[in-house]
């Protein structure tokens, strides 16, 4: 889109350029969707932010054709190093590795800033003759809801989608007010959303009695390098990811009763702490700050032509490094819906989908790094015992045992995100371990035929002639891949079955190679809105 005008009509309004924002554009970009992205701000954030990108966002930027770009920049961690009582005495070393073996191209975790990441989706954005409106701040949006679906107002419990809802919003812009006219709006406005509030969406959950403190560090002295360093004590935690070398990002909390007279809390303090307790020290902090963490969700992810991703839609510790990849992913989602809607000619409830797949992710999310900040924060005594007793004595026997547990490999699953199910309707008899309702299976060559961003119809085994064929009477691209020693590289990718694979990489229906009718007309449903 050119400068801002008076008046913008548009399919998509994006408010919101972080991450999550820039994301969303960039894909619908790729996808031929028009769309504008808007931000108050008057550029992309300079400050590091969130730090870690996982294996799933990872391969989301190879089928953007960004993966080069992020790998010739990066930092990365394969390895995390736990440790336990005074003085954090590291207690062996966990290889990622060894876990995420066979299962992603980029098994371990990526080190890229956030700051990195926006300008990296700016630069992409713009490559694609598209461009963020900074400056431009939401002031007021409308929802205008036609006669087929009409709803209850802003702020009620959730409009009908409704062909003819669209949205108008009203920005302050460097040059005065400008006017939006949408089909969709997209709120990725962070954890104080204008979209949200606007809708009347519930934002639930809680406040962390605790005090959080993060700490870009140089000149750091007693953590294993280029490593992950996660150390417990009774009363402390300490996480700590490599920033470089002699470099690292420090979190952890710290009690009220540690503030001074002022109700200040002193870096100087905390440097103390970090250094009776872990024995860590640094020279100096680049960015040091201190806050309240929240755990709160929405209660609807979508609200008629109206959507929201990232901490517009939840906001959770950072314990696990999950924040920033859930709203990369949500965006990457949401897009792929999106594009089907307004490119594809599918109906708007195909964006039902949407709230349908994500928001339990999200609600999944939040339980559980709530539970896993409870357990290293807790004051409880049961709790101190644990963290000062217990994990130092029965922690290095899981950590030498855990590559070779099957639960070792879940856990990396979880946090590398590529282990994300979703439910798939009417798929009776669909076995728990099936290939339906996951990312496609990384077989080690099959990834690039996912850089169209388009449906398409996968066979590992299966004559080419079959696949193409059966992707023929969908109306989808073909992809045949050949048989390794009479089986695909990867077990739950049979060779008497073809996988219809969505725009997102996700699997949607498994198909018997020969393709009856019946079979068929199941998959053309899933074509037709999942």
């Amino acid at each position: 889109m050119g400068r801002a005008a008076e008046r913008l009509d548009t399919d998509v309004l994006v408010v919101g350029a972080g991450p999550s924002g820039l994301m969303l554009a960039v894909c619908l970009a790729k996808l031929g969707v028009d769309a504008v992205i808007v931000d108050g701000k008057q550029g992309p954030t300079r400050e590091s932010r969130a730090l870690a990108v996982q294996a799933r966002s990872m391969e989301l930027y190879d089928q953007l054709g960004l993966v080069d770009r992020v790998l010739a920049e990066r930092s990365s961690a394969t390895t995390v190093v736990p440790g336990a009582g005074r003085g954090g005495r590291p207690f062996g070393r966990i290889r990622l590795r060894a876990l995420g073996a066979g299962v992603t191209p980029y098994p371990e975790i990526t080190v890229f800033e956030q700051s990195r990441n926006e300008q990296l989706l700016v630069d992409a954005l713009g490559e694609l003759r598209r461009e963020v409106l900074w400056g431009h701040r939401l002031e007021r949006l409308e929802v205008e809801t036609g006669a087929a679906g009409a709803g209850d107002g802003a702020g009620g419990a959730g409009r009908a989608a409704g062909a003819a809802a669209s949205v108008t919003a009203v920005l302050a812009g460097p040059d005065g007010p400008v006017t939006v006219h949408a089909r969709y709006c997209v709120g990725a406005d962070g954890a104080h959303s204008v979209v949200r509030e606007s809708l009347g969406i519930p934002f639930e959950g809680v406040t962390n009695e605790h005090t959080f403190y993060v700490a870009d560090a140089s000149g750091v002295m007693g953590l294993v390098g280029d490593a992950i360093n996660v150390r417990v004590t009774a009363e402390h935690f300490l996480l700590a990811f490599p920033m470089g070398p002699g470099r690292a990002r420090l979190l952890g909390v710290v009690r009220d009763r540690d503030r001074d007279e002022h109700g200040e809390l002193p870096e100087s303090f905390v440097q103390g702490m970090l250094d009776r307790e872990f024995g860590v020290r640094y020279a100096a902090s680049a960015w040091f700050t201190t806050y309240r963490l929240h755990h709160r969700l929405a209660a609807r992810f979508r609200d008629g032509p109206c959507f929201l991703v990232g901490d517009a839609a939840h906001i959770h510790s950072p314990v696990g490094a999950q924040g920033m990849n859930t709203g990369l992913q949500e965006a990457h989602d949401l897009a792929c819906t999106l594009a089907d809607v307004l490119v594809g000619g599918m109906p708007d409830a195909r964006l039902d989908r949407y709230e349908a797949e994500r928001r339990p992710v999200g609600r999944v999310l939040v339980a559980t790094t709530d539970r896993a900040f409870a357990v290293v924060t807790s004051d409880a005594p049961l709790a101190r015992f644990i963290r000062g007793r217990v994990v130092p004595v029965i922690g290095p026997l899981v950590v030498r045992v855990m590559p070779r547990l099957v639960g070792g490999r879940r856990v990396f699953g979880y946090l590398s995100q590529t282990r994300i199910r979703y439910r798939v309707p009417d798929a009776s008899g669909t076995r728990r371990d099936s290939a339906v309702g996951v990312r496609l299976r990384w077989t080690g060559e099959n990834y690039a035929a996912l850089r169209s961003m388009q449906w398409q119809l996968h066979g590992y085994g299966v004559p080419e002639r079959a696949v193409r064929r059966i992707a023929a009477e969908l109306g989808v691209e073909a992809h045949a891949f050949p048989r390794d020693d009479g089986r695909p590289r990867h077990a739950r990718l049979r060779r008497d079955r073809v996988y219809l694979v969505r725009r997102d990489g996700f699997v949607v229906a498994e198909v018997p190679a020969p393709g009856t009718g019946a079979d068929l007309d199941a998959a053309r449903a899933r074509l037709a809105g999942f």
